[in-house]
């Protein structure tokens, strides 16, 4: 494919990632799979609505001998062996280099959730991943100077890329947008598979927000295909899944099955999949409704359903098992992080003892929190693989079971959301996706939860602990309030379209499948 165009602007040492060999092979990616892609997001689409008709999902009558087959993924590498603490974050230059200084084991670097697709960072996390695979990366910045440690073990880098649902406007390909998720992955693997080969190490990745096993099988056709272009031995790429979504929670083992030469194992992503319930259930009536955010802990018997069929589908197909966030930032107030580090604790105990192999922080300053609760389960041991949890059985009713699930919709609740919403939608038009707001580490499913979580209200007109009910004219009001705590402290020319955009994704007759995509329009 000889029509390749770069539309984006100048970006420094974007030369170096941007050759005319790299963009050939972006095209090659694009020529082979970008159809595919939108079929399958057509696919999406049809899925939804017969989920609308029933009010239910339930696993795969088509896939059953799968399940029930005998199989494994592919022995992981060494440097994927160990996984007790993964750290997260986009991969600006002073992250990427506090990341791998952490002591965790791996780093998600993100080109999705945490990050926001500027150009300027689309472009620069490459040259940022670039030279921290080889070894030169430093920073001086407000006085100090950064530079990777030679005394630890650097943190094993596993690359995020975009979701399949979102394009990159700054390339085409023949005259039709780039696929972020293809440019993110084309670009990293380039660049760098046969780099972190030498070095020991290998071409990683976390793959986001899919809805189905022909997803996955999408990624591993690209897999063959980069591998075999640059002439990498087959099998080289291994790919962590989100399960994110709630029809993803349906076909784990479908997912893993797919991917079963690459896969390295799957991820429990919180507020992502609380969104996706939220958004393939939002006509099914008041089942389905969610009370306010913060109320829904992984204790709630539809996420204990969906994290035990994770560990139990992991061990049982040789694939790891990594568990939720940790989003608290570290506080000046010892009062605040004694309280956090209380509950950080018991979600990390509880992780390790259900038989997690590793699970998320979101700053440096928990990953010793996180290290001490699965050291106190592995010991010397480097994951759970052997313990197989055949004690678990969870039936499609068990993970649709929101009706359960305890607390109620607040109006502290409503204002939370509407606020953080708002402060988070101001980052990242800002070219910030990790926000850090009121000591937590906020990305992109955040704004997703809480817009969604409103729009969910109003359509139900569920009521308040004070006795009001949610209407379009409440969370206006209560949007106008913000507005005006906000004004002064975020720029002005944020402020006003991040509240446009959230009033657009809350209160859309027609729900907006993901906010990032109108966000994106703003900032292209």
């Amino acid at each position: 494919m000889a029509d390749v165009q770069v539309l984006g602007g100048s970006v420094e040492r974007g030369d170096e990632i941007l050759t005319r060999e790299a963009l050939d092979f972006l095209a090659g990616l694009h020529e082979n799979f970008a159809a595919r892609r939108d079929e399958l997001l057509a696919a999406r689409a049809k899925r939804r609505e017969e989920a609308k008709r029933t009010g239910r999902l339930d696993f795969l009558p088509e896939t059953k001998e799968i399940r029930e087959g005998d199989w494994r993924v592919a022995e992981a590498p060494p440097a994927l062996r160990d996984r007790r603490v993964e750290i997260t974050g986009p991969t600006d230059r002073k992250m990427t280099i506090n990341a791998l200084n952490s002591g965790a084991k791996v780093w998600l670097a993100d080109f999705e959730d945490a990050n926001t697709p500027h150009w300027h960072n689309v472009v620069g996390g490459q040259v940022n991943l670039y030279d921290a695979i080889r070894g030169t990366i430093e920073l001086d910045s407000n006085g100090k100077h950064y530079e990777l440690r030679n005394d630890i073990e650097l943190a094993t880098i596993v690359v995020r890329p975009r979701g399949w649902h979102l394009d990159e406007h700054n390339l085409t390909f023949g005259g039709r947008k780039g696929v972020g998720a293809l440019v993110d992955f084309g670009l990293y693997f380039f660049h760098n598979a046969k780099e972190l080969l030498e070095r020991g190490k290998g071409p990683y990745f976390y793959l986001p927000k899919m809805e189905s096993h022909l997803e996955a099988r999408l990624w591993n056709d690209v897999f063959t295909h980069a591998e075999k272009t640059l002439g990498i031995e087959h099998g080289t790429v291994r790919a962590t899944v989100l399960i994110e979504t709630i029809p993803a929670a349906f076909e784990m083992e479908e997912i893993l099955y797919e991917l079963r030469e690459h896969a390295s194992g799957l991820n429990a992503g919180r507020w992502d999949y609380l969104f996706s319930v939220i958004k393939y259930f939002r006509d099914a009536g008041e089942k389905f409704v969610l009370p306010d955010r913060n109320s829904v802990t992984m204790t709630a018997p539809f996420m204990r359903a969906y994290t035990e069929l994770l560990v139990r589908t992991c061990h049982k197909r040789g694939a790891f098992a990594i568990g939720g966030m940790a989003a608290f930032i570290p506080s000046k107030d010892p009062e605040v992080n004694e309280n956090a580090s209380k509950k950080v604790h018991a979600d990390k105990a509880r992780e390790a003892n259900d038989g997690f192999d590793g699970s998320w922080v979101a700053h440096p300053g928990m990953v010793e929190l996180c290290k001490e609760e699965f050291d106190k389960v592995l010991g010397d041991k480097p994951n759970q693989l052997d313990r197989l949890r055949e004690d678990v059985s969870v039936t499609a009713d068990q993970l649709l079971d929101v009706a359960s699930t305890e607390g109620g919709a607040t109006e502290a609740g409503l204002r939370g959301a509407v606020d953080v919403g708002v402060r988070y939608i101001a980052s990242w038009l800002g070219g910030n996706g990790a926000a850090g707001i009121h000591n937590l580490m906020e990305d992109a499913a955040t704004a997703e939860i809480s817009r969604s979580q409103i729009w969910q209200w109003v359509q139900n007109g569920t009521q308040l602990d004070n006795g009001q009910t949610v209407t379009r004219d409440l969370v206006k009001s209560v949007l106008d309030d913000v507005r005006k705590e906000l004004d002064g402290q975020v720029p002005a020319d944020l402020l006003a379209p991040a509240v446009e955009i959230f009033e657009e994704v809350a209160l859309a007759d027609e729900f907006v499948d993901f906010l990032t995509l109108p966000a994106y329009e703003r900032i292209k």
